[in-house]
């Protein structure tokens, strides 16, 4: 398996920053490996203390369950205790949140990116922006059958 470059966190990070810069918030953005592993972390001045840690879960929860993060919705939603048993192990929190996405190079996972500091919906908005300028798969399915439940549910 290859891993995202340094090359390439940094265009990510400097795209994010350009995006966060533009709509006045300060951000943090973190890029990890296909194992959640950090490849690049990045606080910008003004961030407040506690983003840094969500936007690497975000990345971690990204990589390691290889589906944008708010995709874990469903599966939170639809069951919430098994959900939360899960989210409790690996080397960070997994998230089901807008703001983290898989990063997939030629139909291989290769890392995530998370983003936090604005509100849910500019985390979203920046961070599938700065994937699909790299040139990176968007493109993921639902989990299997967790859709329908949920919907069903409301």
């Amino acid at each position: 398996m290859s891993a995202p470059s340094l090359a390439l966190a940094t265009r990510l990070i400097e795209d994010a920053r350009k995006h966060a810069t533009e709509l006045g918030k300060a951000l943090s953005i973190a890029v990890v490996d296909y194992g959640g592993f950090i490849v690049a972390v990045e606080r910008m001045d003004g961030a407040r203390p506690m983003t840094p840690s969500i936007a690497l879960s975000k990345a971690y929860s990204a990589a390691v369950m290889q589906r944008p993060t708010v995709k874990l919705q469903g599966w939170s939603a639809s069951d919430p205790v098994f959900f939360s048993q899960v989210a409790r192990m690996g080397q960070h929190p997994i998230v089901a949140t807008k703001g983290g996405f898989t990063l997939k190079q030629d139909d291989e996972i290769i890392g995530g990116v998370g983003i936090s500091g604005g509100s849910p919906d500019e985390d979203e908005a920046i961070v599938r922006a700065i994937v699909a300028a790299a040139g990176l798969s968007t493109d993921f399915p639902d989990w299997a059958g967790l859709k329908k439940d949920v919907e069903n549910r409301g």
